[in-house]
């Protein structure tokens, strides 16, 4: 009886994390679509709300960090169970990821709305992030339904959306090559796509955990890249 009372109290702890992981998910798909409908329809004030809402999804993965150290400390989970934890606090940091590339958009947004417009690069930044924003969907489906085999339909869609990001950068030195007047603008769509792109590498690690936690290990192949650029590691922040 005490076994059962103590798994029966741990599932309802762990149900109450995957709230909070579902709830902060909500909120970054929520931020990916403002922050890209804020650069398309030169919004500032959707901008700007973009960048203050992040607060909200930090604090929801402080708390369910906290909460996740609480239960290690009072459920003492077994090994499986602790692979459960381990995982949902790895998709909790993935998110808050992309809720911080959401808001770099955003603050970037704010900037070009100061300059004209280059040619019409917006629609096709807004479907990247269309792109990401359904493999997000999916990733966070895939990890409530415990499916890795749709899991492992989002870890190689990641390399569409680097397909993606590889044309708007040709198109971005072309803009720039034609006429220097485009550079500051092209390098600020650059940062812009190169953070939708890192969404991406961080929805593929949510995706990852999810084949993680049913099969006890991470995809043995190494997942498709196909960004091949010379910026691997620019807009990080």
């Amino acid at each position: 009886m005490p076994e059962t009372h103590i798994q029966t109290a741990f599932d309802r702890d762990l149900e109450s994390i995957q709230a909070t992981i579902m709830k902060m998910g909500g909120l970054v798909e929520a931020a990916i679509t403002d922050a890209a409908r804020a650069l398309d329809e030169r919004d500032e004030t959707l901008a700007d709300a973009v960048r203050a809402n992040d607060k909200a999804i930090d604090d929801l993965e402080t708390s369910v960090n906290e909460e996740a150290i609480r239960v290690i400390a009072m459920r003492q989970p077994t090994a499986v169970d602790l692979r459960t934890i381990v995982s949902v606090m790895k998709v909790s940091g993935n998110l808050e990821r992309i809720g911080d590339y959401s808001k770099n958009i955003a603050k970037r947004a704010t900037v070009l709305t100061q300059m004209s417009q280059i040619h019409d690069t917006s629609p096709a930044i807004r479907r990247m992030a269309q792109a990401v924003e359904l493999m997000l969907q999916d990733a966070l489906d895939a990890y409530i339904k415990r499916d890795p085999k749709l899991a492992e339909d989002v870890i190689l869609r990641d390399a569409e959306v680097d397909q993606m990001y590889n044309a708007l950068f040709r198109q971005f030195l072309t803009y720039m090559m034609e006429d220097p007047r485009n550079i500051t603008g092209c390098m600020h769509l650059h940062f812009i796509a190169k953070n939708i792109e890192r969404m991406g590498d961080h929805v593929t690690g949510i995706a990852e955990q999810v084949v993680y936690l049913v099969t006890g290990s991470l995809p043995a192949d190494e997942r498709p890249k196909a960004d091949r650029t010379s910026f691997q590691k620019v807009a990080e922040e």
